[in-house]
């Protein structure tokens, strides 16, 4: 997501009056503020993307919290909708076909034969799509190439 999308989704939000999109949208800018604040230095694309990542990952914890608590189903599916809005607003990740692809073409560039040069692999893939790949599966996907 990037910065101006963001308050032009929060306007879009209001006026759909989705509360819960409009809620998750003030978190995300209230995030982008702090960093902004207390690093004194404009957010980058990056920047956002990871503290999306991080705010996916709090919402998922306390969504299987909730879960195993047997909480209201209410409060559940808030949580379940929060995740979802927020994946949303992620880049695209690689996966499945194009991923092998990216590996196999990866491994040839950087000249990678056995496992040891595994994390050549995954640093170079991680170059090349941003960060945006499964890295269990691109993992599995290089040791089983390297091997």
């Amino acid at each position: 997501m990037r910065y101006d999308e963001l308050k032009d989704e929060i306007k879009a939000a209001m006026k759909a009056k989705d509360k819960t999109r409009l809620s998750i949208l003030r978190q995300v800018h209230g995030e982008i503020k702090n960093i902004e604040v207390n690093e004194r230095r404009d957010i980058t694309d990056a920047d956002v993307d990871a503290m999306l990542k991080r705010l996916i990952k709090q919402t998922r914890e306390t969504l299987d919290g909730s879960i195993k608590a047997a909480n209201d189903d209410e409060r559940t599916a808030m949580l379940a909708e929060q995740v979802e809005i927020l994946e949303g607003y992620l880049p695209r990740q690689v996966s499945g076909d194009e991923l092998a692809g990216l590996v196999d073409e990866v491994i040839a560039e950087v000249g990678a034969e056995s496992k040891r040069d595994m994390g050549k692999v995954m640093g170079a893939l991680t170059a090349k799509t941003g960060g945006n790949f499964d890295k269990a599966a691109a993992a599995q996907l290089v040791g089983a190439k390297l091997s």
